[in-house]
């Protein structure tokens, strides 16, 4: 199992310095500790995430202070971009990292980041069909080919990526939050898959594994595999009763500001004021209850293991752990020590 850290950061401090401190310091200490990845997202609009609006300019950060360490964007949200321009941004980070680069591309699922593209409504109707466009037009520029498209004097032109990646291909996934639809897309990319549990319980989660590589091994031949990368937030400590005594507060802040953003992730937001404080404040204890139980890394060492020995039955290849997620900065970057230790134990 590879252990790696993901970032995705509510932004409510107020604070207006240091704010990537502690993704700048991860990522030392994980280059150190002999981690797999560090994983930034795609996000806009909303302190949930928002502090991560380019992974391509994280990815370059967390470059510039590590020396073998992956370097890897969970996701960027490929219908919202030129993928000419994405090709570029990590080319760039890939040359950066002197080759350390990957991607997960993801569709899109919040309405209101589609207003960044030039015909939002019909690029969010569109958006699946738009990922599968775009990620082959990225790799198809990230091999050397050109592609021709219609300039500013109406003539067209024929392009190529400047600087040249360092790897001769992209390593790529795609995202899913759980459609099964999305996992069989990812097979039949032949890319490898990110994936959280937000929405799948531990048997959802393995099903949809299974629906992945059996598309896979149709598309690509029955020794394909692919790496299926699971997000689960994490917080280690000395015991199971002391961690989740330090995670209860900051966690449930981080699952209300979550339950703000989902509930008005679509088109619309009527009905919102249907949901009462009382109602969210039960939805935010049943989440932290089911992912102090089965849904998270949280607890001590001997507790890790088993959770990641039950994730590795159900066909993940590596865990990013969420480590932002509220928990003081002195604290996170403790409870990392125990991250070493675990990654120590899987070698």
């Amino acid at each position: 199992m590879d252990i790696s850290l993901f970032y995705f950061a509510d932004d409510a401090s107020g604070d207006d310095r240091g704010r990537y401190d502690l993704l700048l310091d991860g990522a030392r200490f994980a280059d150190e500790a002999g981690l797999t990845a560090v994983w930034t997202p795609e996000r806009h609009f909303h302190r949930f995430g928002g502090l991560y609006s380019n992974s391509a300019i994280t990815g370059a950060a967390v470059a510039s202070v590590t020396k073998r360490i992956g370097v890897r964007a969970g996701s960027v949200v490929l219908p919202l971009h030129d993928p000419i321009r994405v090709a570029e941004e990590w080319s760039m980070v890939d040359n950066l990292s002197d080759g350390r680069a990957a991607v997960a591309f993801a569709s899109g699922w919040h309405a209101v980041d589609f207003l960044l593209h030039p015909d939002p409504t019909r690029a969010y109707a569109d958006r699946r069909a738009l990922l599968a466009e775009h990620v082959e037009v990225v790799r198809a520029l990230w091999a050397g080919n050109s592609i021709t498209r219609t300039d500013g004097s109406g003539g067209t032109s024929t392009v190529r990526i400047f600087p040249t990646p360092v790897q001769p291909e992209l390593p790529f996934w795609i995202t899913s939050s759980g459609n099964p639809e999305t996992f069989r897309t990812a097979g039949r990319l032949g890319g490898n898959l990110l994936t959280h549990v937000l929405g799948q319980r531990p048997a959802v989660l393995a099903r949809n594994i299974g629906v992945y590589r059996d598309a896979l091994r149709a598309a690509h031949g029955p020794d394909a595999r692919g790496h299926v990368t699971l997000m689960l937030h994490t917080y280690l400590g000395t015991s199971d009763d002391q961690v989740l005594e330090e995670v209860r507060e900051p966690f449930s802040r981080y699952l209300a500001s979550s339950l703000d953003l989902t509930t008005r992730s679509g088109p619309t937001t009527e009905g919102i004021d249907e949901v009462s404080e009382a109602d969210a404040e039960a939805l935010v204890r049943r989440a932290f209850d089911r992912y102090s139980r089965e849904s998270g890394l949280f607890g001590s060492l001997a507790t890790a293991h088993r959770a990641v020995s039950a994730f590795a039955e159900a066909g993940v290849d590596e865990i990013a752990c969420l480590v932002d997620f509220g928990v003081d900065r002195k604290s996170v970057l403790r409870g990392m020590d125990h991250l070493g230790e675990l990654v120590a134990d899987l070698r």
